[in-house]
């Protein structure tokens, strides 16, 4: 995340005695959420822990849309390789790199999943197109800065706003490098059972939500599908966050979305599965034997490392901060191993070496996150050696 945020989180106090000034809302009154809709488009997401949604229909059933001998093993299940791609910030820039080596050794495969969060929502839509977008990958973590991403607002406009800075920049960009083309591809793949899913986090009810980008592709619909995306990587206070307009009870409302990392740093289709998994005969898939291969990029450190802290507010507070995601995203990992070891599935992780941290001049330094592209590609190129556990777990 980005270095600043645990600052404004902090000066979150000073801003509460200007909250009078913040814009008139219309949020979903609470008797109404589980009703609301975006854009007629029930298929387009669902909260994690929902019992049923039209969503999670539409995972299971995607086994039918896919080619009778994809994912096939040698014992005649079906194997999926999936894919989890964390935030990180500027260090998605290790994640981007590991892909291209990936791709470059030859044994990447054919995603069935790819799931995203933060800049890790970013990522994934051209993680889940494939090895064709790797230089696509490469340019977007390798020629940004900081201003390319974010500015910092007034005091004023701070203080009688939603947010200390503006990623004015980064939606600019956003919408830029996820053109029409690229939404048909994905909504292609989508109808050939693939899926794309990006997470957020609805700060009304708190709670993390799941959206289907194959789906909102097939629509169509680029505004939405660049909203979520922008949503997702929304730090709350330092970023604005994104209203998503949805009808609920015959009228209009606003959703407040902001980083998927809020609430989880990575997560797995699993979690949607599971309230659903006794109705799977319901959609004809219930004889068909499935097991997973989860691989999980986690764009970071699984050590904290050591760090300069100074006797300051800001300093205290940065640090804090940073110490807290950390322990978040290992915890991610240890919950993803768990639930994929219980099942039998397969689990691999890989994350920034702990012993390569090349230092930045500001949070989006371009020549440090070149320097973690090329760490993350050779890595790769050479057969990365994939961890079977997370830190700390014998592997």
């Amino acid at each position: 995340m980005y270095k600043k945020t645990a600052l404004f989180f902090g000066l979150t106090v000073i801003s509460l005695v200007c909250s009078g000034c913040a814009t008139v809302r219309h949020q979903v009154p609470q008797e109404l959420v589980a009703q609301a809709t975006v854009s007629g488009m029930p298929e387009a997401r669902t909260f994690i822990g929902s019992e049923d949604s039209l969503l999670q229909r539409n995972l299971i059933a995607s086994i039918t849309e896919e080619g009778a001998q994809d994912y096939i093993g040698a014992d005649g299940s079906k194997i999926y390789p999936l894919l989890a791609i964390s935030g990180g910030s500027a260090n998605g820039a290790y994640g981007a790199g590991l892909l291209k080596g990936w791709s470059q050794e030859g044994s990447r495969p054919k995603f069935k999943v790819v799931t995203g969060v933060s800049t890790g929502a970013i990522t994934a839509p051209f993680a889940f197109l494939g090895k064709d977008y790797d230089d696509e990958l490469e340019k977007l973590y390798t020629t940004m800065s900081t201003r390319d991403i974010m500015f910092f607002k007034g005091p004023l406009r701070a203080l009688f706003g939603d947010s200390f800075g503006s990623n004015k920049p980064l939606e600019k960009k956003i919408k830029e490098i996820f053109t029409d083309e690229i939404l048909k591809k994905i909504a292609i793949e989508h109808r050939a059972g693939r899926r794309l899913y990006v997470g957020t986090t609805n700060l009304d009810v708190g709670k993390f939500v799941v959206w289907d980008m194959g789906a909102i592709a097939a629509r169509g619909d680029k505004k939405l599908f660049c909203d979520v995306i922008r949503a997702s990587a929304a730090i709350p206070v330092l970023f604005p966050p994104v209203f998503i307009s949805v009808k609920a009870g015959g009228r209009t409302y606003d959703e407040m979305h902001v980083d998927g990392g809020t609430i989880a740093q990575a997560f797995t289709v699993y979690r949607l599965l599971d309230p659903y998994a006794e109705k799977k005969k319901e959609l004809g898939v219930g004889h068909i034997k499935i097991r997973a291969r989860y691989y999980v990029i986690r764009n970071g450190y699984v050590e904290q490392g050591y760090g300069k802290v100074k006797d300051n507010l800001i300093s205290i507070a940065n640090r804090s901060s940073d110490t807290m995601i950390n322990a978040q995203g290992v915890g991610d990992t240890y919950t993803i191993y768990t639930y994929m070891k219980k099942r039998g599935y397969e689990f691999y992780l890989a994350f920034i070496p702990s012993d390569y941290r090349p230092a930045k001049k500001e949070e989006f330094d371009r020549k440090q996150m070149k320097q973690l592209f090329d760490r993350g590609y050779q890595d790769a190129l050479g057969g990365y050696d994939w961890h079977t556990a997370p830190p700390g777990m014998k592997e």
